[in-house]
């Protein structure tokens, strides 16, 4: 059974990069004693996926990974035992079960919503927030993309869902495309935004707080229907027990020992016939 977890980073623990954030977690589904699937290769390892990766130095309330389990306990549970044995920084908000058959955490991924603020002195000098309904207007906004092969031109203005000024906190709010053919990033958008009023950035010169990643629920040829990545999970509320799962697993186990048992028998074969080798050699030394 797959569950979907969604979790919070923040503080120091957000210029930790993506790849030690999964070796993390790693470790600590086996402290929390989360009864996860493992792949059946001859060098078995837990079957997750992360969604839409996170950037160094940015802080989120909504990222997701996918587990297989081989049984669970119930939602509560779970997130206490994860919790529990997770470190300041990361704190597990929602495990939920996702149907069979749905796809997963990264392919899933189609949004992300991101608040963006300047870092005092290193605002842009126009008034940003006046002026970004006419920025958000605009039919077109083009950037440079640089790819392996070549540099290409975008229009990302189709990928860009929200665009709006929070006064109140002196922040922008903005919701992008996430997904891997289109992946807007703040960076993008802020960017080509002073570059519309025929400035550049300075280095450094604003944080990025995920809000939330999103999947979009609308069928083919309809208008994007953004929804939270764990919206089409269920609560967990009993324990469960994946027999299937567990079958493949202990399958695996004995086609492993098998094989173990079969190396074994032709490395000892392999050893008495050097062994009767040489002392047949030895034998016709002393003739």
């Amino acid at each position: 059974m797959k569950v979907r977890v969604k979790f919070r980073k923040y503080g120091p623990v957000r210029f930790i990069g993506h790849l030690d954030v999964m070796r993390f977690f790693q470790k600590c589904i086996r402290r929390a004693e989360i009864d996860v699937a493992y792949t059946t290769g001859y060098s078995p390892h837990q079957i997750m996926t992360f969604a839409a990766p996170l950037g160094v130095g940015l802080t989120s309330d909504g990222e997701y990974m996918d587990i297989e389990c081989n049984s669970v306990t119930d939602s509560r549970d779970m997130i206490e035992r994860f919790n529990r044995a997770s470190v300041p920084g990361i704190e597990i908000v929602s495990v939920v079960l996702l149907p069979e058959h749905s796809g997963n955490a990264m392919a899933s991924v189609a949004a992300a919503s991101y608040t963006v603020r300047f870092r005092e002195g290193r605002e842009p000098s126009f008034d940003y927030l006046e002026k970004l309904v006419d920025f958000y207007a605009l039919q077109e906004i083009l950037i440079t993309k640089e790819t392996k092969k070549n540099t290409l031109t975008v229009n990302i203005r189709p990928g860009i869902y929200e665009l709006s000024a929070d006064r109140e906190n002196g922040a922008i709010q903005m919701t992008v495309d996430a997904s891997s053919g289109g992946n807007i990033k703040p960076s993008h958008v802020l960017e080509a935004y002073a570059a519309w009023q025929g400035e550049k950035l300075a280095e450094n010169a604003f944080t990025v707080h995920r809000r939330d990643t999103y999947m979009n629920l609308a069928a083919d040829g309809e208008p994007p229907k953004l929804a939270p990545m764990d919206a089409i999970g269920s609560l967990i509320v009993k324990p469960m027990v994946d027999e299937e799962r567990i079958r493949i697993a202990m399958e695996a186990r004995r086609r492993k020992e098998e094989t173990l048992a079969e190396n074994q028998r032709i490395r000892s074969e392999a050893m008495a016939a050097m062994e009767a080798e040489r002392r047949e050699w030895q034998a016709r030394e002393k003739e």
